[in-house]
């Protein structure tokens, strides 16, 4: 048989919910309950520990938008992982819906458990510090002594020395007999400002996302560059960009300079380098220069230009059968490693009979391992080499910019041979070599230093730099801000007139027994005489 209670619970909750059953949940209570999940700080730690898990992927995971040459490699390399990676939008981290959901419950968690908190700090500064208990010596960290003076002499000097840095009960709350003081307030400020910090910098990374761009070109020494969307090798615009944000600057690599390494284990490796620019902050402005380094940017107007890297754009001649010119001119070859090791390709598109491409690497400074293999020694150019093979026929370039410089479409193209033998093209600067078949000829005339040039506009920069600063404040309140509780009770007796005083750290684990004893040593004043005799607990 059922429960009779069971039974009048359910008659109860149809009553008021239709035929809702005990412990079912409305669609509001469901909201509501939704809701107090989402806003405590349980919930907003675990939401911003997902968000630094989530940008983990970011920095392993080539991102399209940050290196696309690097991300179609990874792609290449990887053909059955590519399919799952960009349906997990792992090629876009930062830009697909799983990091922006995170990103914003974490933003409205925050709010969430600041106003409340702030709500309840409110009411804590309006409020009156707490009636002294009735027994101070029972606490741990009291005292008590005998003097002379009358109670209200005791209390005035109490409210006296107390009132220089702590916060009062008012005399006439009921609390005849003694002084209630606390100080520390500030330390719950600071939690507050530390978590507002943190919603304060998600903001300002918001705004730079949402109205900022970034992007990238590479100039060969000597070439310039004007803020134009066409100029950009790579683009990434915020979502809410306007191009009328661009600044209408214009700038010059006049010359580069590596600091080389000449001793030691990092010998041949680059130490630091800066490029000597020439800039115009607009069309028929006066012309400045700067020494733009790495960690130095250049600011004109709103936007930044940093220094991020650097290589070698060997500069190559191809003629074809006719002895004419196909191409000419450097090419930026891209660093595989640190030694400057390099990829890159060549298109002579206008060859005749046929195009010809070339594809392979540069070594600066070419040497052999002990197994005879080919290897870079130093990232400076002391033996540079240039090592390809040849391509030859339809390289399919008539189907416009989209297809990259550092990529051959190999579909309609056949690697050349000689006499049927794997062919490979070795020049040494300065050197020509002839091709097989009659293709034409290729010369390795110069070796010029090329530039990576970053460029951005990141509008909340400034919001998250208070952010941060915020951060720093907030963290500090909280670590060096110790609140207490101090009590003061006077009464007189028989020998005169009992002093009680106590302290408690409200933080937990604080030592307060020193301010206790400074505290009396201030009651006493200078006179000890007066004190007929004292205990401490």
């Amino acid at each position: 048989m059922r429960d009779p209670r069971e039974t009048q619970e359910e008659d109860r909750g149809r009553e008021r919910g239709g035929d809702r059953r005990p412990g079912e949940l409305t669609v509001r209570e469901l909201l509501r309950f939704a809701w107090r999940q989402l806003t405590s700080m349980r919930t907003a730690l675990v939401l911003l520990l997902l968000l630094a898990l989530a940008a983990v992927p970011g920095s392993i995971v080539p991102q399209e938008g940050v290196d696309a040459l690097k991300t179609s490699r990874w792609q290449e390399d990887h053909p059955k992982l590519t399919p799952v990676y960009e349906a997990l939008g792992l090629f876009d981290v930062y830009g697909s819906a799983w990091f922006s959901a995170i990103y914003l419950l974490l933003m409205l968690s925050l709010v969430g458990c600041i106003i409340p908190r702030t709500a309840v700090y409110w009411r804590a500064l309006r409020a009156q510090p707490p009636r002294a208990p009735r027994n101070l010596t029972r606490l741990p960290d009291s005292t008590s002594y005998r003097t002379d003076e009358d109670v209200e002499q005791v209390l005035a000097r109490a409210r006296a020395v107390l009132r220089r840095g702590h916060r009062l009960r008012r005399a006439d709350d009921g609390d005849d007999g003694a002084v209630s003081a606390e100080r520390g307030h500030l330390r719950e400020a600071g939690n507050l400002l530390f978590h507002l910090s943190v919603l304060v910098v998600l903001v300002g990374f918001a705004v730079g996302g949402l109205l900022g761009y970034r992007g990238g070109v590479i100039l060969v020494t000597g070439k310039g560059f004007g803020n134009v969307l066409s100029s950009y090798d790579d683009f990434v615009p915020g979502s809410l960009f306007d191009p009328d944000q661009l600044d209408p600057f214009s700038f010059v690599v006049d010359d580069f300079d590596v600091d080389w390494l000449t001793e030691g284990r990092g010998a041949g490796q680059a130490r630091g380098f800066s490029a000597d620019v020439r800039y115009r902050e607009e069309p028929g402005a006066e012309e400045e220069a700067y020494d733009l380094r790495v960690n130095h940017p250049l600011t004109i107007g709103r936007t930044d230009i940093f220094l991020i890297g650097h290589g070698y754009a060997p500069v190559v001649t191809v003629r074809d059968g006719n002895g004419d010119v196909a191409w000419s001119g450097p090419q930026p070859f891209l660093p595989m490693d640190q030694s400057l090791m390099s990829f890159g390709v060549v298109k002579a598109q206008f060859a005749d009979p046929q195009q010809i491409a070339l594809e392979g690497f540069l070594y600066p400074t070419f040497g052999m391992s002990e197994d005879g293999d080919p290897m870079n020694l130093f990232g400076q150019a002391a033996n540079p080499l240039l090592s390809m093979e040849v391509w030859t026929g339809d390289l399919n370039m008539d189907e416009g910019p989209s297809q990259s410089v550092y990529v051959i479409d190999k579909s309609d193209a056949v690697k050349v041979t000689d006499d049927g033998e794997r062919y490979r093209l070795d020049l040494r600067l300065g050197e020509t070599a002839e091709l097989p078949n009659g293709l034409g000829t290729v010369t390795f005339e110069d070796l010029e230093d090329w530039q990576r040039i970053q460029i951005s506009q990141t509008p909340g920069k400034l919001v998250a730099l208070a952010g941060v600063v915020l951060a720093l404040v907030g963290l500090l309140g909280s670590l060096f801000i110790r609140p207490r509780r101090v009590w003061v009770r006077a009464r007189a007796d028989g020998d005169g007139t009992l002093v009680e005083v106590a302290a408690l750290d409200r933080s937990g684990g604080g030592d307060v027994t020193a301010v206790v004893e400074e505290l009396v040593a201030q009651l006493q004043g200078p006179e000890n005489d007066r004190t007929k005799g004292q205990g401490t607990t």
